[in-house]
C-alpha cells in the first residue's frame, strides 16, 4: 500500500497506548488497531482531526506517501523514446 498510517511511532513518542488513544478520540479499539496495522482503506476527516487533536500533531506526521515497488510517475517506455 503507498500509504503508511504512522500511529505507532507517534503514539511511541507521545507515552501513550493505543487504548487511552481509543478511549480519548472515542473511536473503539479494533478500529483504531485496524487503522494502526495498515488495514484501513478509509479514514473519516473527522477521525483524523481528533486522532491529530490528541496527539497534538499534523496529518503529515500521521500519514505517509511511499510509492508501491515498481510503481513510477513516468513510463518507462515514454522515458526510453524520449531519449
Amino acid at each position: 500500500m503507498a500509504i503508511v498510517i504512522k500511529l505507532d511511532e507517534l503514539l511511541y513518542h507521545r507515552r501513550m497506548t493505543l487504548t487511552e488513544l481509543a478511549e480519548s478520540v472515542d473511536i473503539t479499539l479494533a478500529n483504531l488497531s485496524i487503522l494502526k496495522t495498515g488495514k484501513a482503506r478509509a479514514m473519516r476527516f473527522s477521525t483524523l482531526e481528533a486522532i491529530c487533536g490528541v496527539l497534538d500533531c499534523q496529518p503529515g506526521d500521521l500519514l505517509e506517501y511511499r510509492p508501491d515497488q515498481g510503481t513510477s510517475t513516468v513510463s518507462t517506455a515514454s522515458a526510453a523514446s524520449s531519449g
